[in-house]
C-alpha cells in the first residue's frame, strides 16, 4: 500500500520500507442530508512490511516490520444523485490514528493526526440498503519506531485502500403518497316543471327534455332515471299517483 524512505542512523542514513498488501475493517455511523452526508468512522488497518537498508560493503540488510493503524475519522461526503440507482460520490476526512509499529526488535505506539480522500460508487439496493465501493488515500503525520541500538526510525505512514461496504439507512423517507383518485364525474341533471295539479308537458318542459335527450345521445349510451314530485297539497295517495304520471310523461317524451 505504500513505499517510503526512513532516516536510520548507522545504515547509510536511509532504509526503504516495502509493505505488502494489507487489510482493513471498520464501521461508520452518520446522517444523510440527501446529497451531502456526514459520518463518524472507526477503522483498523494492518500491514506487514520489509525494511531494506542501503548496502554496507557487500551486505544488504533486510528486516521485517509490522504497522497497524486504528483511526477515528470524521468524514464529509457528497453524493451526485443523477436519478440512477448507481451514485458516484467523493469525500474527505480528518481525525486521529493510533499507530502501532514494530521493526528491528523495537516497537512503538503513538497518536498521529490522520487524513484521507475518498472517491467511490454507491448502489442503492432499495430505500434502506446501499452497497458502496471506493478508493481511499489515507495518511498520518510521521510516526517513529524506537530501537535501542539505532535510535528512532521515522517513516512516512500513508496507503491507498480499496474498500467495500454495506450501509443500512434508519428512518428512510416514507414513499411518496399515491396519486389522488380520479375526480368523480357527476351525471348531468335536468329539471322539468309542471303546472299545479297537472302532468302534461309545457313547451318549456319539452325544450328541457330535448336538451336532456341530446346530452345523453352524445354519450352513445346512458342510464336515465326520471323522478316525479308533487307538493304536499291534497291526499298522499293522490299526490303519489300524480308524481308517477309526471315521471311517465317525461319518460315517454324522452323515448319519443
Amino acid at each position: 500500500m505504500f513505499n517510503t524512505t526512513a532516516n536510520v542512523p548507522g545504515f547509510g542514513g536511509a532504509v526503504n520500507i516495502y509493505p505488502a498488501t494489507g487489510w482493513a475493517a471498520g464501521g461508520m455511523i452518520g446522517y444523510d442530508f440527501v446529497g451531502p452526508r456526514v459520518e463518524l468512522e472507526g477503522i483498523y488497518r494492518s500491514n506487514q512490511a520489509t525494511l531494506q537498508a542501503a548496502p554496507i560493503g557487500f551486505q544488504q540488510f533486510t528486516a521485517g516490520a509490522n504497522i497497524n493503524d486504528t483511526a477515528i475519522m470524521a468524514n464529509i461526503m457528497y453524493d451526485f444523485r443523477l436519478g440512477w440507482p448507481i451514485i458516484p460520490y467523493i469525500g474527505a476526512g480528518a481525525g486521529i490514528a493510533f499507530v502501532n509499529a514494530s521493526a528491528l526488535g523495537g516497537s512503538t505506539s503513538s497518536t498521529q493526526f490522520a487524513y484521507q480522500g475518498i472517491i467511490g460508487l454507491g448502489y442503492e439496493i432499495d430505500q434502506n440498503w446501499r452497497f458502496n465501493i471506493d478508493g481511499r488515500y489515507f495518511g498520518t503525520t510521521n510516526p517513529t519506531i524506537n530501537n535501542p541500538f539505532i535510535g528512532g526510525v521515522t517513516y512516512n505512514n500513508n496507503n491507498i485502500s480499496l474498500m467495500a461496504s454495506i450501509q443500512f439507512k434508519f428512518g428512510a423517507a416514507a414513499p411518496p403518497p399515491p396519486p389522488p383518485p380520479p375526480p368523480v364525474v357527476t351525471p348531468p341533471s335536468f329539471m322539468v316543471f309542471f303546472d299545479w295539479d297537472r302532468s302534461n308537458l309545457s313547451q318549456q318542459a319539452l325544450t328541457t327534455i330535448q336538451q336532456a335527450a341530446n346530452a345523453f345521445k352524445a354519450k352513445g349510451s346512458a342510464r336515465i332515471t326520471a323522478t316525479g314530485h308533487t307538493d304536499t297539497t291534497g291526499p298522499e295517495s293522490y299526490n303519489m299517483a300524480l308524481s308517477l304520471r309526471r315521471a311517465n310523461a317525461v319518460k315517454d317524451a324522452l323515448v319519443a
